[in-house]
């Protein structure tokens, strides 16, 4: 009677489709549907390759690419030790481009199409398995060098789950796609095979006692002054990975295998047929060993004769053990989820201006969270913040936690210092107040703790609008514990016992374009509120919370370069205003160097600028002679793509930052 590989390997398929299906509900949106207060799915938070490229960058460069964390390595770790004690479990039982692959060779046999077979140990066969490892060379090498995950530019699961909108290169990733789906339909498991650098990485690790030995010579021989570039290990371990799987192909230290029977084989094929990857079982004497076994069950599942089963070692293990590979798989997943949701590496260490210090001396604290502290970027300008601080020698920084720890000297400056000369103030617009009506505001003061970063400031800013009440602004200032003052209607009341239920609220529910709610979690304390209140002219407090903007031009002239204002001195001048009330908000604000940079490049523009105007409405205004008009300064601003210049080689045309609707007034230059 024909067995069901299906049925008989049911644990297999409900941890593959299960996979899949979470990805697919979470990537879909359809989770942020039904509960609203969940963050946003991360295609890439658990992707094991990231974690071994970000492994090998930290061991490369002490530092972590570009938003990876802990829990990648942790994942990354577990799926190499997965390899060397057990199997590749990983792309055996969850990999969701296994699966995919697993569904197009169904498919394809279901409509009766005959795929294309290339034989195990064949030329092409050998040939093909070459190109995984060139990948592997080139995505580590790409990502060390760079401190970005490379990967991503390519990486067809990454792809599809952004929707083709992630940090991809987008020929790169139709072309890996297209290789998964089409390549995939034709021949067995053709990415998993042939391009897959995890695949690559896998197989090595099946090896590790060589990759271990290969590692060790290379480090002695930097011991000994014959130190050689960590790519060209890095190149001697593909290599040596490629040539143990087409010549070898038989690790011998791993503790699982599928083990056989000869007195029970019948030698009907089946198992043959079933194998995902087209291994010869039938011809094995004892227990599989080729390097591309995931022990995925199939062989298992298919054969009548119950010749076939999960074993440790040579010993082959009935019943329960053909489960014990999917528990396995469960058990590491969820060890690797909790300890890197636990631990984090930092994801950079660096040190300065230690050569005249005693090491023993040196102090260090914690500071955090600093909600800008997000990635190696906003890390590496962290540090080079803190290296303009005298008495300051290392840092680390743990984005996950978004904090840092500082090591400092005491004989030159303490923490509060640190935290004095790091920190920016902020000021925050909550409501636009009613100019027409309100002449005065009303300024309080509260103290809080856990608010260093200016993001934090903004966070309490949105809470106050969104508790309704008639609030216009915060601001804070430098102190310990940390000065803000709120400015309110003069009417509006607010008393210490509610000032601190906004400040230790948990989270900031956000409400988003398009539905649902973003939801930020807080941590601030409420210390106390200063008795006492002032009042503020409108008018001093609209121009205290306005930040302006001010570029002047250069311009090239037969004598060389010289200042616009210099050239134009003396000549009829104009500023052609355009005013908006919400042109100082952050969206138009942020663009504003984008528009002065295409407009500096007509003649007779002098600068742009973001000023209040007489009526106190926010207005960007443009310094101007002849020969430019009016006319020509609505054209430029109006234009559907402006002209940025970067660098001197790098000019684009890029579409306009900024959409203008209403043309704008002329007034004279005055002084």
């Amino acid at each position: 009677m024909k067995t069901s590989p299906t049925k008989k390997n049911w644990v297999r398929y409900l941890l593959q489709w299960g996979t899949l299906l979470a990805i697919i509900v979470f990537v879909t949106g359809l989770v942020k549907a039904l509960f609203p207060k969940m963050e946003p799915a991360d295609p890439e938070a658990f992707c094991p390759l990231g974690g071994l490229q970000a492994l090998a960058t930290y061991g490369v460069r002490g530092s972590l690419p570009c938003s990876m964390s802990s829990l990648q390595i942790i994942l990354g770790i577990c799926l190499a030790a997965a390899v060397v004690l057990f199997s590749k479990l990983f792309c055996g039982y969850l990999c969701p481009v296994g699966t995919v692959q697993d569904l197009l060779m169904k498919l394809r046999k279901a409509i009766g199409l005959k795929g294309i077979r290339i034989k195990n140990g064949s030329v092409g066969d050998k040939i093909l398995r070459i190109v995984k490892y060139l990948l592997v060379f080139w995505l580590f090498y790409m990502t060390a060098t760079a401190s970005e995950l490379f990967c991503k530019h390519l990486d067809p699961y990454y792809a599809v789950a952004t929707g083709f909108k992630g940090e991809i290169t987008l020929w790169m990733a139709i072309v890996t796609v297209s290789l998964v789906v089409l390549g995939s339909f034709l021949v067995d498991m053709f990415w998993c095979r042939y391009l897959c650098p995890l695949g690559a990485i896998s197989n090595s690790l099946k090896f590790w006692a060589w990759m271990l030995g290969l590692g060790a010579l290379w480090y002695v021989l930097g011991l000994i002054g014959l130190a050689t570039p960590w790519w060209v290990l890095l190149g001697v371990l593909c290599l040596a990975g490629y040539i143990l799987e087409i010549f070898c192909g038989k690790p011998k230290l791993q503790l699982l295998h599928i083990i056989k029977d000869d007195s029970r084989c019948s030698g009907c094929g089946l198992c043959n047929r079933e194998c995902p990857y087209g291994i010869d079982i039938a011809g094995a004497q004892g227990k599989v060993t080729c390097v591309d076994c995931t022990l995925c069950g199939q062989c298992v599942g298919a054969c009548s004769k119950d010749a076939l089963a999960v074993g440790v070692c040579d010993k082959a293990k009935g019943g329960f053990w053909k489960y014990v590979p999917a528990i396995i798989t469960v058990v590491l997943l969820v060890a690797g989820i909790w300890i890197g949701s636990n631990v984090e590496l930092p994801t950079i260490s660096e040190e300065w201006n230690m050569e005249n210090v005693d090491a023993g001396s040196l102090k260090s604290f914690d500071m955090g969270p600093l909600r800008s502290v997000k990635c190696f970027s906003s890390s590496m300008a962290f540090k080079g913040k803190l290296t303009q601080i005298p008495g300051t020698h290392a840092v680390k920084t743990y984005v996950g936690k978004h904090r840092v720890h500082i090591t400092y000297d005491p004989a030159v400056t303490s923490p509060e210092k640190i935290q004095e000369a790091i920190f920016v103030p902020t000021r925050f617009k909550v409501n636009q107040p009613a100019l027409d009506s309100v002449t005065q505001v009303k300024k309080v003061t509260i103290h809080t703790e856990y608010m260093p970063d200016r993001m934090d400031l903004n966070n309490f800013g949105m809470q106050l609008r969104l508790s309704g009440k008639k609030i216009y602004g915060v601001e804070s200032q430098f102190s310990c514990p940390l000065t803000v003052h709120v400015y309110m209607d003069p009417e509006e009341e607010a008393d210490a016992a509610w000032f601190k239920e906004m400040v230790q609220k948990k989270t900031l529910e956000m409400p988003v374009h398009g539905g649902g709610v973003k939801v930020t979690k807080l941590g601030f304390k409420f210390v106390d509120m200063v008795p006492g209140e002032e009042f503020v002219p409108i008018d001093e407090y609209v121009h205290h919370m306005f930040t302006p903007f001010k570029a002047e031009y250069n311009g090239k002239y037969d004598d060389g370069i010289k200042k616009r204002v210099l050239v134009y001195e003396g000549k009829p001048q104009f500023i052609y205003e355009v005013a908006n009330p919400g042109y100082d908000k952050p969206i138009i604000t942020r663009n504003l160097p984008f528009l002065s940079n295409h407009l500096s490049k007509e003649e007779g523009v002098i600068g742009t600028y973001l000023n209040l105007n007489e009526d106190l409405v926010p207005a960007i205004q443009v310094r101007f002679a002849a020969p430019c008009t009016a006319d020509r300064i609505w054209e430029l601003m109006t234009m559907e793509t402006w002209t940025i210049t970067y660098k001197n080689d790098d000019v684009r045309e890029e579409g306009a930052k900024i959409a203008f609707k209403t043309p704008g007034v002329v007034k004279p230059y005055n002084k």
